[in-house]
């Protein structure tokens, strides 16, 4: 796995977005943030490379095709 796909938890991923967690979970609802991915029974994280994309551009990043 590369450094750009590490799997990161939701504690880095609020320091580096700067969002609240419901609003996190509100825009994966709405399709406009990255889902998690279910790593262990009661653990999920996200795809580091996923985050930085959204973080590039919060506005512009959309939930491609193949990711559904």
């Amino acid at each position: 796995m590369s450094h750009q796909d590490r799997i990161i938890r939701l504690t880095t991923v609020l320091d580096r977005t700067g969002l609240s967690r419901s609003t996190i979970y509100r825009k994966i609802a709405e399709g406009t943030f990255p889902a998690q991915l279910k790593i262990s029974v009661h653990g999920a994280g996200w795809r580091e490379s996923e985050i930085s994309r959204w973080v590039e551009n919060p506005v512009g990043w959309r939930l491609e095709r193949d990711e559904r």
